[in-house]
């Protein structure tokens, strides 16, 4: 028995090409017990037939706002209440719009405005529309909303790209589904509700001269991850973020940094928190004085660089003082040698609660790469977790974290 078992569904399938996994969808929810009832909007008739939709589902689909015969009994609004479950799969960027402002122009977006029903979605989109501001805006007050989502996963595109924006698989919307029916949120337990959450995120970049910087080969994915799952859990999160190419994750307050004065001045302003989780990769050293102008090849050899150290950001927070510290301060150590030895020298020395390390030597894959091999390095003991995908090393990392977190 699932928690899905004897409960009801109403999947509303968006207009894009994502649209016929909405029918293997429909036989996962059947196969784990649930009765599902679809919708599909006007796009969505482009890629799967109603016909499809309703023989799978075992019962009718519905299409029009002005069904004559569902309509005299005011059925859009029947739809909104008989049911456990709203599912919208895909979730359509227009879709994501219209729930986001309101809008009521076809049935299923009137159902959806007018049912009180938890709603899951499944975002399917372009990787440029999912990372366009206008998505982000909407999916930051859906997820205000109460609104639970469910990836979107990164992989190929219809359109020969690659990047985030392609529908989580159907397996993937019925565990979400069946957690949510369960009393848990979309990714799990909201076990952060409640909570103020800093992440920092991706590298610095520190100027050498107004063309040239010093800076690393960390893409952010993991600081990314953990802002995502910890909003996943429920925290109000601020992710403070160096510069990056990723689309900012659903949910949370982004503050956009160059350098690691700029950032460590953006995670003094976003205190206090419950839990700070400092991910960003920030450089150890800047020029003590960047060029006016961009120096110049003059044949005399290499300008001499006279380099200062950075602000430890990780270090200045776990040290403060006057009740300002969070109650949990973790930091990641990226080493390419002897890993837990300098995580442990690391942890001691920054004055955290927790070290995550990994391995960033080369031919390893992890700096910009899709996995990760971590270890958690506490005070008494360390704890080797398999390589997983990224985000669900922040997943497994958010569960963990809300575990050590003092009760309020």
């Amino acid at each position: 028995m699932t928690a899905l078992a004897g409960r009801r569904v109403l999947l509303v399938i968006g207009g894009g090409i994502a649209a016929y996994k909405a029918l293997d969808l429909i036989r996962r929810l059947r196969e784990r017990g649930a009765a599902v009832r679809p919708i599909l909007t006007a796009g969505a008739q482009r890629f799967v037939t109603p016909l499809a939709a309703a023989a799978l589902a075992g019962e009718r689909a519905h299409t029009d706002l002005f069904d004559r015969e569902s309509e005299a009994e005011i059925g859009h609004i029947r739809l909104a209440r008989d049911a456990d479950l709203v599912v919208v799969a895909p979730a359509t960027a227009n879709l994501l719009a219209k729930m986001a402002g309101g809008l009521a122009d076809d049935l299923a977006s009137t159902v959806l405005l007018a049912t009180t029903l938890p709603i899951l979605v499944a975002p399917a989109m372009n990787v440029r529309m999912w990372a366009h501001p206008a998505t982000a805006r909407n999916v930051a007050q859906l997820n205000a909303d109460g609104i639970h989502v469910v990836g979107p996963n990164e992989g190929a595109m219809a359109e020969a790209e690659w990047g985030p924006g392609r529908l989580a698989e159907p397996h993937e919307i019925a565990d979400a589904a069946e957690r949510l029916l369960a009393g848990e949120g979309a990714s799990g337990t909201r076990s952060l509700a409640g909570r103020r959450v800093l992440v920092t995120s991706g590298p610095t970049h520190e100027p050498l001269d107004p063309v040239r910087y010093l800076a690393n080969r960390s893409s952010g994915r993991q600081g990314h991850a953990i802002a995502a799952a910890a909003a996943a859990a429920g925290a109000a999160v601020t992710l403070v973020s160096g510069p990056v190419t990723l689309p900012d994750p659903p949910g949370v307050r982004m503050v956009r940094v160059e350098t690691a004065r700029e950032m460590l001045a953006a995670v003094e302003a976003a205190l206090p928190v419950d839990l700070a989780v400092f991910a960003a990769a920030v450089a150890d050293w800047r020029a003590a004085g960047a060029a006016d102008q961009k120096l110049k090849k003059e044949g005399g050899g290499p300008p001499a660089l006279a380099l200062v150290e950075n602000p430890d950001l990780l270090a200045t927070v776990a040290h403060l003082a006057d009740g300002r510290r969070p109650p949990l301060v973790v930091g990641f150590a990226a080493e390419t040698e002897r890993v837990l030895d300098h995580a442990r020298t690391k942890l001691a020395r920054k004055g955290c609660d927790l070290i995550v390390a990994n391995d960033v030597s080369a031919g390893t894959g992890v700096m910009g790469g899709d996995a990760n091999t971590v270890h958690l390095v506490g005070r008494e003991a360390v704890e080797t977790w398999p390589t997983l995908p990224k985000d669900e090393v922040a997943r497994r990392l958010v569960a963990r974290f809300s575990e050590m977190l003092p009760p309020r």
